[in-house]
């Protein structure tokens, strides 16, 4: 429609031009409507496919009402002691910190969350992760917060439904009485739309949205990172899960472990798989020295890895604003394309760089 607008005003303004100059002959119309309507069917092509649009979240084609969504991202327990995890299974999106005590969280991000009786158990924010959720424009989803990150959540800066708020606890969540506090708080399909309701929170993302990733739009042909090392293991180096990734070229993904044994998501028994690896590596200080509660930088660069089919990359990750999001780029400055599907993110500190292993054969890496 931009583009129909752009070609009749320009039709315009020539018009009055040559009339001004006492033309006599004046260019019809028509030529110009099909130019304009011709590009903009091309555009409608690129985003919508059978009542499909590609997802925001991993580049692929869904359902139109299902892509206009806004996401959920929710806090997720990691320790040994919060398995097992539900509802992980179905995110699109994983990013795994770290926080107090060399234990991570998980922040699970969903385009879909329809269908899911559990989802957990749901875990308290740490004041980074609610800035990786702004990134995607998502809904947080979280069961109460250290001290630092009461103020953002608090602000018309994100939307989040929390725990500790007492006007939507009981209508969000649901505690498991089989399992021991904190790891017995869960949350449903039902509970995040009746809470997404209560507070009146927008569900479409903005007209204008951009997306966060970059993804490589050929349905046919992958990325293939030729020039890239061998990464048939990956083994980010978190001191307490020791997660690593296996390389299935058959399936072409990356099969997700931690804590000595398969990923996998107690809602269906499935194993976790990703498409993209994605290592960011960022500063970090100690807030406070009795909690231990971390500071990791959001807003700023950093190195990191771009890993995919069997192949991986050195990065660099720039991310200037908190309503932006973080764009990864390669050694020549470019902005890396992502394979579409899923992304594991592994935010890991600078301190952890020399933990990082990957392996080009299988053969050489031994579990832990």
């Amino acid at each position: 429609m931009k583009k129909l607008l752009a070609v009749l005003c320009t039709f315009t303004l020539l018009t009055t031009a040559l009339a001004g100059c006492g033309a006599k002959k004046e260019p019809t119309e028509e030529p110009s409507t099909e130019i304009a309507e011709e590009s903009v069917a091309d555009t409608e092509e690129q985003t919508n496919k059978d009542g499909q649009m590609r997802s925001f979240l991993t580049g692929e084609w869904v359902d139109a009402e299902e892509a206009k969504q806004r996401p959920i991202a929710v806090m997720i327990g990691n320790t040994n002691d919060a398995m097992p995890q539900y509802g992980v299974g179905q995110a699109d999106i994983l990013y795994e910190v770290p926080v107090e005590g060399g234990i991570t969280r998980l922040m699970a991000i969903y385009g879909d969350y329809s269908g899911l009786d559990k989802i957990g158990s749901v875990r308290s924010c740490r004041h980074y992760f609610a800035y990786y959720a702004i990134e995607f424009d998502a809904i947080y989803v979280h069961y109460g917060q250290a001290i630092y990150a009461t103020e953002l959540l608090d602000s018309d800066r994100i939307d989040n439904l929390n725990g500790i708020d007492g006007t939507i606890d009981s209508l969000v969540f649901y505690r498991d009485s089989a399992r021991k506090q904190p790891h017995n708080a869960f949350t449903s399909t039902q509970g995040i739309r009746a809470g997404i309701e209560h507070k009146q929170y927008d569900t479409e993302y903005a007209e204008d949205y951009a997306g966060h990733y970059k993804f490589n739009e050929d349905d046919e042909n992958e990325i293939q990172l030729s020039a890239g090392e061998g990464a048939a293991v990956v083994q980010p180096g978190y001191f307490i899960s020791n997660t690593w990734f296996e390389y299935h070229e058959d399936e072409g993904v990356y099969y997700r472990f931690e804590y000595k044994k398969p990923h996998t998501d107690e809602n269906t028994g499935e194993q976790l798989k990703f498409k993209n690896l994605i290592i960011q590596y960022t500063t970090s200080k100690v807030l406070d020295t009795n909690r231990g509660y971390l500071d990791l930088t959001t807003i700023g660069s950093g190195t990191g890895k771009y890993i995919t089919n069997g192949k991986a990359i050195d990065i660099t990750w720039k991310h200037d604003k908190e309503t932006e999001a973080t764009k990864y780029y390669d050694a020549d400055g470019n902005e890396i394309v992502l394979n579409q599907g899923k992304t594991n993110v592994c935010v890991l500190l600078d301190s952890m760089k020399d933990r990082l292993n990957i392996y080009a054969d299988a053969a050489d890496f031994e579990a832990p």
